[in-house]
């Protein structure tokens, strides 16, 4: 019986995840023409998807350890490819620094950034974010731009994981309130 890609996806990440050197490999290749069809179909110059994949294998890797197995695969790794697309168009557009620009929807906003009639949304984001106490505007860059977990985060910034998640959402809500 052959398994589905989303299947094999989970079984080699979790195989990946116990030391298992040939399943991690072979994920990587396996999920690498699903990132780059993501990304072709969704960024108009066609240079910047091999620029944006490494990122996303950087992030699986780097993330692969805080993959649920007895979740699906794809998802997680749809999230990773739109917020590193995402933090790729916020630095290609503008160079500006540390703008900080992604919400729960990345696409969303990722749509926003393109299109240059709105311009004065990212400015209206990044002006909203800059407004934000400096603890909460940190983690909503990490978790939501960088992709650590929440758990990552609650680490570092000495806080618990809830308090962590809770200020992203809202940052997170705040910021599409913006937009919509």
């Amino acid at each position: 019986m052959q398994f589905s890609e989303e299947k094999e996806w989970q079984d080699l990440a979790a195989k990946a995840q116990s030391g298992d050197k040939s399943s991690y490999n072979q994920l990587l290749h396996s999920v690498l023409p699903y990132i780059q069809n993501f990304l072709r179909a969704s960024l108009a110059n066609p240079d910047w998807v091999d620029d944006v994949t490494q990122e996303v294998l950087l992030s699986v890797h780097r993330s692969l350890h805080t993959y649920s197995a007895d979740r699906p695969f794809k998802p997680w790794l749809t999230s990773i490819i739109s917020f590193r697309r995402t933090d790729f168009l916020r630095k290609h557009y503008g160079d500006r620094k540390h703008k900080q620009t992604s919400t729960d929807d990345a696409e969303f906003i990722a749509d926003h950034v393109t299109n240059p009639s709105n311009a004065g949304e990212l400015k209206d984001i990044e002006s909203s974010l800059n407004e934000l106490p400096e603890k909460q505007r940190a983690i909503f860059t990490m978790i939501k731009l960088e992709g650590y977990t929440a758990k990552e985060v609650a680490n570092t910034m000495g806080m618990n994981e809830s308090a962590v998640k809770v200020s992203a959402h809202r940052t997170s809500v705040k910021l599409k309130g913006i937009l919509e």
